[in-house]
């Protein structure tokens, strides 16, 4: 096929794309209202609501999901809870995809069509009957195929934008430019995700994230955005730029996703705009678990479409004030691809209290990352957290990756950072934590390798 051929056919995939999304676009604005006037919800109608959808949703996934069906067998459905769902046996990232048939419940989909519109797609697409297919490589390097169907979008990116638009309802109406720093291209879920207006009349303009951050940043200041929404690393590496004077924006409002927000990064966007920042933790697979409210600390569990359970080794919940070994998701909306008890591998911690915004809804501590983020070595574990103590604080570096090695770590720098003291610091804290003899090389480079669809950071990368 000939290059103009190519751009042809890309500019009919988007005008095509852009029709069915546009009306998709008006489904969520509707939507948003109710979503909206859920954050003010007393405690006991989250509650009930909750389990009205649980039991929905089971009855109709044992009724058209023969994966899930074998699941549920001998479980009385009529007025189960979600504390019932613990006699239910975790669902994992393989299974997910390995019994991909058998978990879908609509006839006019499998996965080798699924896999059919993701290599023949040249833009984001609709398949026939409404879904959109997703690919992610995801943090633990296991190829993932998704389908979303019309309404579990539509509820999903009214989660997302949800909190910003009650916090925008409450403050003046002004003109809004908002600046999407996601993915940018098939087959990751980000773009159409976070390519919402949250407010009447906003206009948005997306930025690939996997782009040299030269190229980046110069758009980022060419679009002048009110708004910030993009992935942690991102935002966090244009504030810093903001601080050093590289970057003349003003934005009112940030939100952050796809990667965690480290201390690091949420400091540098408050000492450079001190802004409300909505943080928001989710996954390809549930779409999206909690977000921030922009006013006090932490992220409130988006309870009235997903369950998230706390569990031991064997998949049985624990106290708020237990440890947990992993954390469990089930999705509320997702109808054509039910993820029942889905091991997440993110831990989460809850926070106590009712926020001071008002909401009843349920607080998380940001989330620190996941168990795939520690380092295992003979003699000892040592948590991300201590290479982000270290790097995460050097005003030098802006942006690292540590990867691994069998008696250390090797770090890839952006920035200009002393190597010598820094690799001591690092050594240092690593045989604190028990390891022998650590051996530190640090790398200074232009620019982080990030994934080659998504645009998305590995911080740390743990060998296998």
């Amino acid at each position: 096929m000939s290059e103009s051929a190519g751009t042809d056919r890309t500019s009919v995939a988007k005008a095509t794309y852009g029709r069915l999304r546009a009306g998709h676009l008006s489904a969520v604005h509707a939507a948003l209202e109710d979503h909206v006037a859920r954050l003010d919800w007393p405690r006991e109608r989250i509650d009930r609501y909750r389990d009205q959808r649980l039991r929905a949703l089971l009855a109709y996934a044992r009724e058209r999901s023969p994966f899930h069906a074998a699941r549920m067998r001998g479980l009385d459905l009529s007025s189960v809870m979600v504390a019932d769902l613990a006699r239910l046996p975790v669902m994992t990232k393989r299974e997910a995809q390995e019994e991909w048939d058998a978990i879908l419940t609509v006839p006019d989909l499998d996965r080798a069509a699924a896999e059919r519109i993701l290599a023949g797609q040249p833009w984001f697409s609709y398949a026939p009957g409404g879904q959109q297919i997703f690919s992610s490589g995801g943090s633990t390097g296991v190829r993932g195929v998704y389908a979303w169907d019309w309404e579990l979008f539509v509820t999903l990116a009214c989660l997302a934008w949800r909190m910003q638009a009650r916090e925008e309802r409450r403050g003046p109406r002004r003109p809004a430019r908002l600046a999407v720093l996601e993915a940018g291209v098939p087959p990751h879920a980000s773009t159409p995700l976070f390519d919402v207006p949250s407010a009447a009349g906003m206009e948005t303009v997306v930025i690939p994230a996997s782009e040299p951050f030269d190229e980046v940043l110069a758009a980022v200041a060419a679009a002048r955005p009110t708004h910030l929404v993009g992935y942690a690393t991102v935002i966090g590496r244009l504030a810093r730029a903001a601080l050093a004077g590289a970057l003349e924006i003003r934005p009112v409002r940030v939100s952050t996703n796809s990667e965690p927000l480290f201390d690091e990064d949420r400091r540098a966007i408050r000492d450079a705009w001190n802004v409300p920042v909505h943080n928001l933790w989710g996954s390809t697979e549930i779409g999206v678990q909690a977000v921030g409210c922009g006013r006090a600390e932490g992220l409130h569990v988006c309870e009235d479409e997903v369950v998230l359970e706390r569990v031991d080794e064997d998949g049985m919940p624990v106290a708020p004030d237990e440890p947990a070994a992993r954390t469990l998701a089930t999705g509320l909306a997702n109808r054509t691809f039910p993820f029942i008890r889905y091991d997440l591998g993110d831990e989460i911690t809850p926070l106590p209290g009712r926020c001071e915004c008002g909401s009843s809804f349920a607080r998380l501590a940001d989330i620190a990352g996941r168990h795939d983020d520690d380092f295992h070595y003979p003699a000892c574990m040592v948590p991300a957290s201590v290479f982000r103590h270290v790097l995460g604080t050097d005003p030098h570096i802006a942006e690292y990756q540590v990867r691994q090695t069998p008696a250390g770590a090797e770090i890839l720098a952006v920035g200009s950072p002393d190597a010598a003291k820094l690799t001591a610091s690092v050594a240092a804290a690593l045989s604190r934590h028990g390891l022998p003899n650590p051996e530190v090389r640090l790398q200074k480079v232009d620019r982080l390798p990030r994934h080659e669809s998504t645009g998305k950071l590995r911080r740390f990368i743990a060998l296998r």
